[in-house]
């Protein structure tokens, strides 16, 4: 899951690409219609990378949320952010069974499962687990004397 480069950005809709960085902001890439916006750095910017749900134990990443989703719809579309609190609800204690109901809102699911569905349509979330980058192995080299 690539959602490393992915923000959320106060006051424009949707998800944006991080393209560019400039010297008075930077330049994002709409996940909606692609326009390209320029951002100054006084804007409130979420990278959805560093956002965390609450939880009983603790805070799980926003990509793990994303990857349960996906694996419970086995990588299709999930319930739509529009259905009513009651069913958002039951539907997010499926994908995440452990979290805090008195912090984290009805409006944050719908938000959660609103771009849940922007990146599975671009194909950026996935069931599958992250594998961690392995480091290559230096193969020796014999010379001859």
């Amino acid at each position: 899951m690539s959602i490393e480069k992915i923000l959320s950005i106060s006051g424009k809709p949707g998800l944006y690409e991080l393209k560019l960085q400039t010297r008075t902001g930077f330049v994002a890439e709409s996940l909606i219609d692609g326009k390209k916006v320029t951002v100054g750095l006084r804007s409130n910017v979420s990278l959805l990378s560093e956002i965390s749900v609450y939880t009983y134990d603790g805070e799980v990443r926003l990509s793990e949320v994303f990857r349960a989703i996906a694996e419970k719809e086995d990588n299709g579309p999930s319930l739509s952010h529009k259905e009513d609190n009651a069913k958002l609800e039951s539907y997010f204690r499926e994908v995440l069974p452990d979290f805090d109901e008195d912090r984290v809102y009805p409006s944050d699911m719908k938000k959660i499962l609103n771009w849940y569905s922007m990146l599975q349509a671009k194909g950026l979330v996935s069931k599958e687990k992250p594998v961690a980058a392995e480091a290559p192995v230096a193969e020796e080299v014999k010379t001859e004397e």
